[in-house]
């Protein structure tokens, strides 16, 4: 059918204050007003209003589908600052899983790298409600500011906040073979993996 729309898939830096939901309690505006594309495209997963950095927008509602099923087994990586200095053992309760009482689960294990004294870079591969944010909670920190800066092979590099980008050539390429790899987890262990509430973790 050639009026089917070319497949679009953007990187887009998502600056902070900006909703990725359209059902919009507190009337900030959406990352979909924001943009103002030409064409009809939606987020794939969220970033959290305060949160800011890489996400993926799309046209394509089976590419969304593809992603948010196989989402919990791909890396995603953020830059977080807290308030007050991280210690090795933070970090490390961090890395191999700590209890989240609201949630009442343990998250999965996963990479905390040091940047300097209150930021560390946090890679997940689970996406369970602002799972950053109350992981740093269950150390007695308060996240200051959050950036997703990669998920699997796409980073943001050096895209201005509230800046775009097409994903293509080699890059999708990569993009397309690793979720056809991925593994489509069964029904129930999708679930257990994600937790209450559909979310990408920050």
């Amino acid at each position: 059918d050639s009026r089917k729309p070319k497949p679009v898939l953007l990187v887009v830096n998502k600056p902070r204050g900006i909703v990725c939901t359209t059902s919009d309690k507190d009337r900030a505006m959406n990352i979909v007003e924001y943009l103002d594309y030409p064409e009809r495209i939606y987020p794939v997963g969220r970033l959290d209003k305060d949160s800011e950095g890489l996400l993926l927008m799309t046209n394509q509602g089976d590419l969304v589908n593809k992603i948010m099923r196989s989402g919990n087994a791909h890396e995603k990586e953020y830059i977080v600052t807290v308030d007050c200095p991280l210690t090795d053992d933070a970090m490390d309760r961090m890395a191999k899983g700590i209890y989240l009482r609201e949630l009442e689960t343990v998250t999965r294990p996963c990479k905390v790298k040091r940047v300097d004294g209150k930021t560390c870079s946090i890679i997940l591969t689970q996406g369970l409600n602002r799972q950053i944010r109350r992981m740093c909670e269950a150390c007695g920190c308060h996240v200051r500011s959050l950036k997703r800066v990669r998920v699997m092979n796409i980073c943001l590099g050096d895209l201005k906040s509230g800046e775009y980008r097409q994903v293509e050539g080699a890059e999708y390429r990569e993009f397309m073979k690793l979720l056809e790899h991925s593994t489509n987890l069964s029904f129930r262990q999708q679930n257990a993996a994600r937790g209450h509430d559909q979310s990408d973790g920050e």
